[in-house]
């Protein structure tokens, strides 16, 4: 194996541990390059076997909302945007398709996500998961965005090893990639991830994975293996909700999002990172990190005490829904409740609620609440706070 991938044998001899059983990775060797970008340095990385070179700071579209800040992030030197079919019921591809316009085609990587309908208890799909349907929505994307073809189309919201193995959806990429419509093909996850990483590498079909990985996720060093195993097979690693929900917009509640972004970096089997900044001010941050991704004590301290505490994010882990009587699909609903109170962006979270088809009257007919999350949230009070969102009109939610 390669000097820059760590192999399970040293996987633990590359961390340090910290306060309360926290890791930090070690400084370890990494086949990466230093460009000049204006009077900066930034950090570049490979994508796997892809061969594609990028920043180490990529820009997430999941709530972008103003044009100008995109276009100011690819004259900065941004070059890959992420976004998805479902982002903004396809707005968000139409104002990427706006910015790139004009832009020579080699100067930007866009990567898109085709969301296919599953049961949100099993996360297995449905019969409406067909191989027609995907495409269909590829298709859809790909006018919205205004391109003849994509650099990376994921199968995407991935949650269980059955799902990213399943026959139509590999019959519908595999097409796409054949007839032109995208360079590469990846898979993206924010639940189950190893599992989920585990089979992508088993495939050998898959190019690039998406997925969630951040300081505050309780199984982090079940991921970062599971991602050293991915880099070594040659696929590109790409991470997504780095900040582990936590929100720059709080003044009570100071962030260090460089922090965040410099603890997932630290890890060299990442390739970039996907932010999701939303001002001038955010982007200015978190390019930044590219000079130099040491990190110091004060960032040290912070994430080791964030760390220990529940925040918003969701592990994901599944035990609320065994223990729901009425069978909800908590996690989804803490996403939601991410999306309002962490990423303030509430119609982000109202078109999520509302299109799980909740039963009008919730959490108010158990006695007592049988759902003990694994991190302490609680539950009951979440819900019923963020499932209003289903009767605020949508002109009232910037």
């Amino acid at each position: 194996m390669s000097d820059n991938l760590i192999d399970r044998r040293n996987f633990m001899k590359a961390t340090m541990a910290g306060m309360g059983g926290f890791f930090f990775l070690a400084a370890v060797e990494n086949k990466q390059e230093v460009r000049a970008q204006g009077s900066k340095k930034w950090i570049y990385r490979t994508l796997g076997k892809t061969g594609i070179k990028v920043p180490v700071v990529s820009m997430g579209m999941v709530s972008a909302g103003n044009p100008n800040l995109v276009r100011a992030a690819l004259d900065a030197g941004i070059i890959h945007l992420d976004t998805a079919h479902g982002y903004q019921r396809g707005q968000n591809e139409e104002l990427i398709g706006e910015v790139i316009k004009g832009r020579p085609r080699d100067s930007y990587i866009i990567g898109t996500k085709v969301w296919s309908p599953y049961n949100r208890m099993t996360f297995l799909y449905t019969e409406e998961a067909t191989e027609e349907a995907f495409l269909k929505r590829l298709d859809a994307s790909l006018k919205h965005l205004g391109l003849d073809y994509l650099d990376i189309l994921y199968h995407h919201q991935v949650a269980r090893r059955e799902s990213a193995l399943f026959e139509p959806i590999l019959k519908a990429m595999e097409k796409a990639k054949k007839d032109g419509k995208t360079r590469f093909v990846g898979i993206s996850t924010h639940r189950n991830e190893p599992e989920v990483i585990r089979a992508a590498v088993d495939s050998k079909f898959y190019e690039v994975v998406l997925t969630s990985y951040n300081f505050k996720q309780r199984h982090y060093l079940e991921v970062r293996e599971a991602i050293a195993k991915a880099a070594q097979a040659g696929l590109g690693v790409i991470a997504m909700k780095v900040m582990a929900g936590v929100t720059f917009q709080d003044p009570l509640k100071p962030i260090n999002p460089s922090a965040a972004l410099k603890w997932v970096l630290k890890d060299p089997n990442v390739t970039t990172t996907v932010p999701g900044f939303n001002t001038f001010e955010e982007m200015k941050i978190d390019l930044a990190v590219m000079e130099d991704l040491a990190l110091t004590d004060s960032e040290k301290e912070y994430l080791q005490k964030q760390a220990s505490l529940p925040g918003l994010y969701c592990q994901g882990c599944g035990q609320c829904m065994k223990q729901c009587i009425t069978k909800l699909p908590i996690p989804d609903l803490m996403r939601a409740y991410m999306y309002t109170y962490g990423y303030r962006k509430p119609a982000f979270a109202q078109e999520l609620v509302v299109s799980l088809g909740l039963p009008r009257r919730i959490c108010e007919d158990c006695d007592s609440c049988p759902v003990k999350c694994s991190i302490g949230f609680d539950v009951p009070r979440k819900i019923r706070d963020v499932a209003r969102l289903r009767d605020v009109p949508t002109e009232f939610i910037a």
